[in-house]
């Protein structure tokens, strides 16, 4: 039963050490042989998480063509707007029948398609054989063993389940669910979200502040997300709300620590050169809004968060353009 994690960052190396803790033999591709040699024969990633000791049932390679060989289950963790190009290399070498998982978190920018779309369009693969997982995930604090719980969403039943059972152990507690366009926009969506609450942060903004965007931003999230297809409860679980607060709240946020960085001044340049990671936000954010765009749906919070990442927009003028929208009943929906 193998399992092939591709992505040896923070993510895809905790996701393999998740499978590998459910019991099931796992390899992991790495971009570089040092990393991959260090997984292997060290069980560490001393690059992204160093002082985590990984379960020795995860074998590592450089080479994309063995980490896939006869893999049933091929897990996807790479940048999301590099998703394309890899999968173009690696689609002949994945079996016709494996279910693909993404741990991707965005929208490609050139498209609007969310992953488990990219994934479809290169791989010619049905959507029932394409997962994602999404939920309050750190990666730092699961690579720990702090307990948490996450979202596997496909449109088939059976392969959902195959996927939590792979990924279910003493500290990792799968749900189910068969809303794919929900549970992948809320991950994605909410990066943006996160990186307002940054900006907001480094500006030395209170919980108010914060509180508000957060809130604000589900309502954002859920307003594409029904438009597109999405369910409510989606919204309110741990793939909507629980991933939004995770990442909105929690300084091991990539994308919240690149907004703070925004907040204090930094441009996008300087604020990548000094996190060396990437912030999916960043990335998604245009083309989020040009979601928000084709469907008609008001997205401010992103908006604004774009138009900082653009320069067109100083952060210091961010709070206001928000407090100055139109006030209306709470309970509109847009």
């Amino acid at each position: 039963m193998t399992t092939a994690v591709m992505g040896a960052g923070s993510w895809g190396t905790t996701y393999a050490g998740v499978i590998a803790d459910a019991g099931f033999p796992v390899t992991v591709w790495a971009r570089s042989e040092e990393a991959a040699r260090e997984l292997r024969e060290e069980h560490t990633n001393s690059k992204y998480l160093p002082g985590i000791r990984f379960n020795d049932r995860i074998t590592a390679t450089s080479d994309p063509v063995e980490a896939l060989r006869d893999a049933e289950v091929v897990v996807l963790a790479v940048p999301a707007q590099s998703l394309r190009d890899n999968l173009q290399q690696w689609k002949d070498h994945i079996r016709s029948d494996a279910i693909i998982v993404s741990l991707m978190k965005g929208i490609e920018l050139d498209t609007g398609l969310r992953m488990s779309e990219v994934i479809a369009e290169v791989t010619g693969f049905d959507d029932k054989q394409i997962a994602v997982v999404s939920g309050p995930n750190l990666a730092r604090e699961i690579a720990e063993h702090q307990p948490t719980a996450t979202v596997v969403a496909c449109t088939c039943p059976e392969n959902a389940e195959e996927i939590a059972r792979r990924s279910a152990n003493s500290y990792f507690r799968p749900y189910t669910n068969s809303d794919v366009v929900g549970v992948e926009l809320g991950g994605a969506v909410k990066n943006v979200i996160a990186l307002a609450v940054g900006i907001a942060d480094g500006q030395g903004l209170g919980d108010n502040s914060k509180a508000s965007i957060i809130t604000r931003g589900l309502a954002e999230i859920t307003r594409l997300a029904l438009v597109m297809g999405a369910q409510a409860h989606t919204m309110a679980g741990l793939a909507g709300m629980g991933d939004l607060v995770a990442t909105c709240a929690s300084p091991l946020s990539r994308n919240r620590s690149f907004g703070r960085l925004m907040g204090e001044g930094l441009s996008v340049d300087e604020a990548a050169a000094k996190t060396k990671q990437t912030a999916e936000g960043v990335k998604s954010a245009p083309a989020v809004l040009g979601l928000g765009a084709a469907h008609d749906v008001d997205l401010p919070i992103t908006q604004a968060v774009s138009a900082v990442i653009d320069g067109r927009l100083h952060v210091d003028d961010v709070a206001g353009l928000l407090l100055a929208r139109k006030r209306k009943d709470e309970s509109q929906s847009s």
